[in-house]
């Protein structure tokens, strides 16, 4: 019989919680609370964009097939959603609030256009004119046939202005407040040790004289909206249509996608929000969110830091690898033994070093890879280019359905056919979610053969600010399997078997599965019997009844889930040999590492899947053992140290507490200890 398990939505929102708390948090540096209020902005769009649109679109089919019985309704699951994310809005208010107290306290004051001394009033005149007046468009709504097309991801000044000797006079407006190529944050002449910050709204709502110059008008309103739209892609089944213009057709229709939340200031009068309403055919209440002056505050994640080192983390920049730092070359290196990075605590660099010997290595001969999410200047794309101008035959796997990625991996995926790469576009119904390089090569008439498994993406922006693993190595018996993946790539569903790694969607489920199985058998023979999981997720339904089972058995089970976490630990009679926590830090926990006792003879896998249906089943995954015995020592110590986190640390619990884990005199930051711990390998 299945236990009782935490939705999954209701989960990601308590994991927004915990970003939540960040900003909340008088420890952490001004200017980052000011980033986490961002973090959670922008995540809160992208769970409307997805989840709570998939929510949306199960109460539509539920209403038609009104017989089916469920234990918890998608109504019941929006009811939940809406009335949580307005508590959390309130207490994001109070954090802004209160943060805005911190930085006048620091003399750093962010003003409207009311507050504007002569001074200042001429600063700002003078800055819309050269920079934001080009890019204004207001659109007058009065005569217009058809309401327009509102953006995703932007935000719009409403606009109502009248002559009250003229009460028919009324007229309402749209304008686009700019976006990319303007800072939302527009930073005033400092004036006697004082700092000053009006947002590009208010520099916008100052020169309404300028923008409707040409009406009569006595009296002027403006407020902030905000759309958000359904941001699932639709895939036709034309089979004639390539995947590509597929994928090109779907990524411009997203744009067109159905509203999923409306977010207007709440002191708009309600005729207005009626108005706008009945335009955009909102009718349902949960996707009508009221909210302060100001929205789309994900731009606080580029919030000024005025030059204060105070006002920020310190920086730690990225350590060296020992071994990698003695070798001739990085091939060299692996060659004779296996190395594992840590990022954001050591270099990126090494894993583009290696593509960039590659593609002038004499040995080498060919290299593939896996690509879901790149950096926009993206110097793996280089060295691929170059490998194929050097001769090497160079394979990119490139995945078009990474999600908000696509239109830059069909671009990507342009330009390496351009410059003679083969590209392979994917299996249709399976993303390919691995981060894998094969570099082959010939040695004294041998093949040689060099692997990169890793559990975050080729991107060296994300590569700075996400905890992340690479495993680097020439062993046969993971490298040749690495070989069997690309083949199943380009010849999907052909047989074939791994006896090392772990591949979704053939072999990973069942090898995990055997896995638990093991320490259940283990524990009921009175051996050592534990496993211990850092996950971003833990929601699929038959791994989550697996370590319940597991915890009944006598098997210690020890959890890091830093997102969406269905499973409830500690509770007398169903978990409580289950132990669960979140950290959520200065960089975003994206590692997975699953280890199992086996007997006193620990396995130790990193991987790039989460534990959940879709990376389960849907996607391609792959997990690498980790053979090396000096690595293992050092994934315990990694693991060790954040299970003794005693400040990000949080617990999880069936009312979603979030409280925070405080044990002992001596208080583990374990982002900080880890840094530590590879700089003090560094002298060993």
């Amino acid at each position: 019989m299945s236990k009782d398990k935490i939705n999954r939505e209701i989960s990601w929102l308590s994991f927004n919680e915990r970003v939540l708390q960040e900003a909340e948090d008088v420890n952490v540096p001004l200017v980052e609370r000011m980033r986490f209020l961002g973090i959670f902005s922008n995540n809160l769009d992208e769970f409307f964009r997805v989840r709570v649109a998939t929510v949306r679109r199960l109460i539509r089919f539920f209403k038609k097939k009104k017989k089916i019985a469920l234990k918890e309704s998608p109504q019941m699951v929006m009811n939940q959603i809406y009335e949580i994310v307005l508590r959390q809005q309130l207490r994001f208010n109070e954090t802004y609030e209160s943060i805005l107290r911190e930085l006048e306290r620091e003399n750093i004051f962010i003003i409207n256009e009311q507050e504007l001394d002569p001074e200042q009033e001429i600063f700002v005149r003078d800055y819309y004119l050269r920079k934001v007046e080009p890019l204004i468009v207001p659109i007058m709504l009065k005569k217009l046939k058809s309401f327009p097309k509102l953006e995703e991801d932007s935000i719009y000044l409403f606009v109502a202005f009248s002559d009250t000797e003229r009460p028919k006079s009324k007229q309402y407006s749209l304008i686009k407040v700019p976006r990319g190529s303007l800072s939302r944050f527009v930073v005033l002449p400092e004036r006697d040790g004082r700092k000053y910050l009006i947002y590009l709204d208010d520099v916008i709502r100052m020169n309404f004289s300028r923008v409707f110059y040409i009406f009569n008008y006595n009296q002027i309103e403006s407020y902030i909206i905000k759309i958000t739209r359904d941001a699932e892609l639709d895939l036709d089944d034309d089979v004639v249509k390539g995947f590509y213009d597929k994928m090109k057709k779907s990524v411009e229709q997203r744009k067109d996608g159905d509203p999923v939340r409306f977010i207007y200031d709440e002191d708009m009068p309600l005729e207005y929000v009626e108005y706008l309403l009945n335009k955009l055919n909102l009718v349902e209440e949960e996707n009508i969110i009221p909210g302060g002056r100001y929205h789309n505050f994900k731009d606080f994640m580029k919030f000024p830091d005025f030059g204060n080192k105070r006002f920020k983390h310190p920086k730690t920049p990225p350590l060296k690898h020992k071994e990698l730092e003695q070798g001739p070359t990085i091939l060299d290196v692996i060659e004779k033994q296996d190395v594992m990075l840590h990022y954001p605590y050591q270099s990126f660099d090494y894993v583009i070093d290696m593509l960039r010997e590659s593609a002038i290595h004499p040995n080498v001969t060919s290299i593939k890879i896996t690509i879901y999410r790149l950096a926009d200047d993206s110097k793996i794309i280089n060295a691929l280019v170059n490998a194929a101008k050097n001769g090497k035959e160079v394979t990119v796997v490139i995945e078009l359905q990474a999600r908000f990625d696509e239109e830059a991996n069909m671009q990507w995926a342009k330009k390496l056919t351009e410059e003679g790469v083969k590209i392979v576009l994917g299996i249709s119904g399976l993303k390919i979610h691995s981060k894998l390089i094969l570099i082959e090569g010939k040695k004294r008439g041998k093949i040689t053969q060099f692997a990169h498994i890793g559990t975050g993406n080729f991107h060296e922006g994300t590569a700075n600010v996400y905890s992340d693993i690479s495993l680097l190595t020439s062993d046969p018996r993971i490298t040749q399997e690495v070989g069997k993946v690309f083949d199943f790539i380009e010849r999907p569903y052909l047989p074939t078997h791994f006896d090392h790694l772990l591949v979704s969607p053939i072999f990973n489920r069942n090898k995990l599965i055997a896995l638990i199985d093991h320490e259940i058998e283990m524990a009921k023979e009175g051996e050592e019997a534990w496993i211990k999981l850092k996950l971003n997720s833990l929601v699929d339904d038959l791994m989550v009844d697996k370590l319940y089972e597991a915890g009944e058995a006598g098997v210690k089970v020890d959890l890091i889930v830093r997102g969406i976490c269905s499973i409830i630990p500690g509770e007398e009679g169903m978990s409580e040999n289950i132990n669960a926590i979140s950290i959520v830090d200065k960089y975003l926990e994206h590692t997975r590492v699953y280890v199992f006792a086996n007997g006193g003879d620990p396995k130790y896998y990193i991987s790039s899947a989460d534990w959940m249906t879709r990376n389960l089943d849907s996607r391609i995954e792959v997990g690498a053992p980790v053979y090396d015995e000096k690595l293992k020592q050092e994934l315990h110590d990694f693991l060790d140290i954040q299970f003794h986190d005693g400040v990000k640390a949080r617990k999880f619990d069936r009312k979603m507490s979030n409280e925070y884990v405080r044990s002992g005199d001596k208080k583990i930051r374990s982002q900080v200890a880890f840094y530590e711990y590879l700089t003090a390998k560094l002298t060993e």
